[in-house]
């Protein structure tokens, strides 16, 4: 299982606010965690998501395509991926481990 930490930046929109592309995004992204592919998390400057990194790279890709379905001619995906093999932890489960070494 990996976790991938994923920002889509859609480029020549009319306004500096890309906010509708966002949500788009998510909506694929719930189509994907419906399917049980994936699970997701949105956060104010990118968007985390755990599954099996094969999955991972075709969710990306759909994520990519988004702006380019509401007629942009560029966009740039920034991907940064977490790919640990030895031990399986969910994205809550690594929160929680930084959070406990707080408590020391």
């Amino acid at each position: 299982m990996a976790i991938v930490d994923v920002t889509v930046i859609p480029i020549g929109t009319e306004s500096p606010s890309v906010s509708a592309y966002v949500a788009d995004i998510q909506k694929v992204l719930k189509s994907y965690e419906e399917k049980g592919a994936i699970r997701f998390q949105l956060t104010p400057m990118n968007t985390i998501i755990e599954g099996e990194l094969p999955v991972l790279f075709e969710v990306i890709q759909a994520m990519h395509e988004v702006p380019f379905s509401k007629g942009l001619v560029r966009v740039a995906t920034n991907i940064r991926i977490d790919d640990r093999r030895d031990v399986k932890r969910k994205m809550e489960e690594k929160v929680d481990r930084v959070l406990s070494h707080l408590q020391d």
